[in-house]
């Protein structure tokens, strides 16, 4: 008997170290095996897939930019603090006197209970996230034209996550995280005098793991809303994803709204190309096949198109983690136009039309990216330039970095990280630095 527990104590014992050994593998982070200029343009590299049973976690730590530093710009630009003591500026929008609205706002609150919920609490804390949310839209006026906002005033405060806006005649639409709101827009005030309105729900259920809805005003006046994915690939049931992963299109007049396109998973920023009705996005695809995949992309979206979330990416591969649809849809999944590497998270997003700093940057897009938490090693942190050729389409170059050094020189500390970009009226570039609290304006040196 004494002999019997022995072996079955040591083939515990063998157990146990074996899946030890296991769950320290499995859990060991996914190094990349391309650089992110190989994972970017027009024919990304589509790298094998490495199926994680633990997400690669590589979250460089929030510090915030000493008093005398700022991010670098490219040669023959200059970088200054158009507006600094934010609480978290997400997006923005130029009015057309000059004034700029800043989107202050974090996260809607969540289930921090459980092991996923403290460990995604721990990972946006250490990120710079996961505080109260300002729920708050700032007006910025830079009234004697020297390139830094004297006027900091709360325009609208007690929203609910508010990230989009979009103003249309006399108009100025918000989308909460659950609701597009419309406001009586009057010209130089400081603060809104009218009240809400609501147009309609935005969806908002389950965890709201993506509670950023962008928002665009077409030149016919109607709206799109960018709506992200509720889980990483429909894990939880596709009934929690009912208008979400789609672009949504909204007719004010009529308060209606309806699905523009779908299979995206994550659609953040939205503009309309300059002098036409195409709408483009930029999306932040699917985590845990590996470091190198699903390159986050850029993409013009018609009306109809599928991309392919959750069942397929980047035209027609298949993510073998996803129960195959009833009706296979592979032949009509949509390309996107231009990958931007994996894991980066591009944010906000602005055509250059309008932008004043040299023949270089005319005729482009400007994306925000706003890093990755998830890749070995990191990459994003910074703003980069997309050329366009005269078909209205993305060359076949690579993007060109604007500006850097949001990430230390190490790898493992944050200054700042950008969330958004737009063209002031004055031609220079706008920068939302999300958690560096920092509206920073990029202009010609000199």
């Amino acid at each position: 008997m004494r002999k019997i527990l022995k072996y079955a104590a040591l083939a515990l014992l063998l157990v146990l170290i074996a899946g030890g050994v296991t769950l320290y593998v499995m859990s060991r982070p996914d190094v990349a095996r391309f650089s992110t200029a190989e994972l970017s343009g027009r024919v990304p590299v589509m790298a094998s897939q490495r199926t994680e049973s633990f997400p690669t976690v590589n979250v460089p730590e929030a510090k915030g930019w000493p008093a005398a530093q700022a991010p670098r710009a490219v040669e023959g630009l200059a970088v200054s603090r158009f507006a600094e003591g934010l609480d978290h500026p997400r997006s923005i929008l130029v009015l057309p006197n000059g004034d700029v609205l800043v989107a202050e706002a974090q996260s809607p609150p969540r289930d921090a209970s459980g092991i996923e919920g403290k460990m995604m609490g721990r990972l946006m804390s250490k990120a710079g996230a996961g505080g109260a949310s300002a729920n708050r839209i700032t007006l910025l006026r830079d009234a004697d034209g020297d390139g830094k906002a004297e006027v900091k005033a709360a325009y609208i405060e007690g929203l609910n996550s508010p990230y989009g806006m979009a103003l249309v005649g006399d108009t100025l639409y918000v989308a909460n995280t659950d609701a597009l709101l419309a406001f009586p827009y009057v010209a130089g005030e400081t603060k809104m005098s009218g009240k809400a309105e609501k147009i309609v729900d935005l969806p908002a259920k389950g965890t709201n793991r993506h509670w950023t809805k962008s928002l665009v005003a077409a030149p016919n006046g109607w709206l799109y809303i960018g709506v992200g994915a509720d889980s990483n690939i429909g894990e939880a049931g596709m009934n929690r994803e009912f208008r979400r992963a789609s672009v949504l299109e909204v007719r004010p007049a009529q308060k209606y709204m309806r699905t523009f396109a779908a299979g995206i998973r994550n659609p953040v920023g939205l503009a309309f190309f300059p002098g036409d009705d195409r709408l483009w996005t930029v999306v932040n695809e699917r985590d845990m096949l590996g470091s190198d995949l699903v390159p986050d992309y850029l993409t013009d979206v018609t009306e109809g198109d599928f991309y392919g979330w959750p069942w397929y990416y980047w035209g027609g591969f298949i993510d073998p983690r996803v129960e195959p649809e009833a009706e296979d849809r592979r032949q009509y999944v949509k390309r996107p136009q231009y990958g931007l590497g994996a894991h980066v998270a591009p944010l906000g997003f602005t055509f250059t039309a309008g932008l004043d700093l040299g023949e270089r940057w005319a005729n482009g897009a400007l994306i925000a990216r706003h890093g990755s938490w998830n890749r070995e090693p990191v990459t994003g942190y910074d703003v980069v330039f997309v050329r366009f050729g005269a078909n209205g389409r993305p060359l076949d170059a690579l993007p060109i970095t604007f500006l850097d050094q949001f990430l230390a020189a190490d790898g493992k500390t944050t200054r700042g990280r950008p969330a958004d970009v737009k063209v002031a009226k004055d031609g220079s570039a706008l920068v939302a630095d999300d958690t560096g609290g920092v509206i920073w304006r990029v202009a010609k040196a000199g």
